[in-house]
């Protein structure tokens, strides 16, 4: 089906770096129901309203919603609330360098999608279930969900003459901007064994579609602006939740010891193997000598505003250092597409670097989590295993039909895949103990 362009966007088609008729165009024809919006608000708004983005309010970020864990806080960070700041912090970056303000934040806000239950430990989990059917990866389902699974476009198509959904029928700009892995599964082009990718074999013509025109494996300006976000975002926020919680101590992170506890962790997960560890030593001396550095914190009103001062200082240093660089490589002009590249300093990568560490050092390493993960991990497999035996019972009546229509074994394992990757951690555990009785 042809690709289509949806008007308004206010750009000029004579400038190389402005929004052409092909980043506009729909995979689907469809008319604007309201003129005078351009084709990237109206991409924001349809993500923005998709029950997809409400599920993410019931998935895990880092700790789990209602657990013990999360005692100190009754409303700890979710898949949905990193998506928002994630979608603030890439809006305006992306508004700095010249990017459509609308396209940014709709790709942040969907960059998360198609994540499943309890975080990349489920991801870890699901993958092991769809090892037969093309494996599982966040960042491929999100591309499945915006063009396949959430329901709101439909076209005829079908050779039997049944409707066929497209998803959200997104922009080619806005779905090119939301991939972060543009290559198939062992498709690198200098680590085919690498576990992440961007699209499953089945979605390959809209992927082609997607990328019709961009160099491969190369990642539009957009989705490095959004996979930036979602580095400051996340990285930020972890570390402060971490301090919030009580779990990471300030005056431990001057101790040779445990920064050397906090280097392995970093290195090999979150900076190449090779690594220097004095750099990430350096990168850390950076952070505490700021004057605006959480010393310490022991959960007053001003500690907490100092805290989130701190966390507006880190972010702002993130997004500078990154806009700055860039600015200084390609100039002043309009950045998009694939006329730039996002520059972000060595020094800001190390900080970012560090801040993760220590969040998985001192919140995501701890004990508890630890046995919560295991008993997550058996909830997965045990929920598939079910789902494969019973299936089409447990399955809810979008997948049922799917499921029915499938052409073969492969194409049904993915469906039930596609089922439990859109489960939050609440109903994938309803729907375990459903299926198959309480746990002991």
């Amino acid at each position: 089906m042809e690709g289509t362009t949806d008007t308004g966007t206010g750009s000029d088609p004579h400038d190389p770096c402005d929004y052409d008729d092909a980043a506009t165009a729909r995979w689907a024809p469809e008319p604007d129901k309201r003129p005078g919006r351009t084709a990237f608000q109206r991409d924001r708004a349809r993500v923005l309203h998709s029950g997809a983005l409400r599920r993410l309010a019931g998935k895990t970020q880092v700790v789990t919603p209602g657990s013990r864990s999360a005692a100190w806080d009754p409303s700890p960070r979710t898949r949905l609330t990193h998506s928002l700041e994630c979608a603030q912090v890439g809006r305006e970056l992306g508004d700095a360098l010249g990017c459509d303000p609308d396209l940014v934040e709709a790709a942040c806000l969907a960059h998360d999608l198609g994540h499943p239950p309890f975080g990349h430990n489920g991801e870890q989990a699901l993958n092991e279930v769809a090892e037969d059917c093309g494996g599982f990866e966040g960042n491929a389902q999100s591309l499945r969900l915006l063009t396949r699974i959430e329901p709101k476009r439909f076209v005829h198509s079908d050779v039997r003459g049944e409707p066929v959904s497209v998803g959200l029928n997104l922009t080619r700009a806005a779905l090119d901007a939301a991939t972060k892995y543009p290559w198939a599964r062992g498709g690198h082009p200098t680590d085919p064994g690498t576990p992440k990718f961007g699209v499953y074999e089945d979605d390959l013509p809209v992927f082609a579609w997607v990328r019709e025109g961009a160099p491969p494996h190369r990642k539009c300006f957009e989705a490095q602006v959004m996979d930036w976000s979602d580095d400051v975002a996340y990285s930020v926020h972890d570390f402060e939740d971490g301090l919030h919680a009580g779990h990471i101590d300030p005056n431990a992170l001057l101790s040779e010891a445990e920064r050397n506890e906090i280097w392995a962790v970093a290195i090999g997960r979150y900076v190449p193997k090779e690594t220097d560890p004095q750099s990430l030593t350096d990168a850390l001396d950076r952070l505490v000598d700021q004057e605006w550095w959480p010393h310490g914190y022991d959960g007053s009103a001003v500690a907490q505003a100092r805290l989130k001062d701190a966390t507006s200082q880190l972010i702002g240093r993130f997004c500078l250092a990154a806009e700055a660089a860039t600015r200084q490589a390609y100039g002043g002009g309009r950045l998009t597409r694939y006329a730039a590249e996002l520059v972000v300093p060595e020094e800001a990568h190390l900080e970012c670097a560090v801040l993760k560490a220590i969040a998985d050092r001192y919140v995501m390493q701890r004990a508890e989590q630890e046995a919560l993960r295991a008993d997550q991990r058996i909830v997965v497999a045990e929920l598939a295993e079910a789902l494969v035996a019973r299936a089409p019972e447990g399955l809810d009546p979008q997948f049922r039909a799917m499921f029915d229509s499938a052409p073969d074994d492969r194409a049904r394992k993915r469906v039930i895949v596609d089922q439990i990757a859109s489960l939050t951690d609440a109903s994938a555990r309803t729907l375990h103990t459903r299926l198959t009785g309480p746990r002991r």
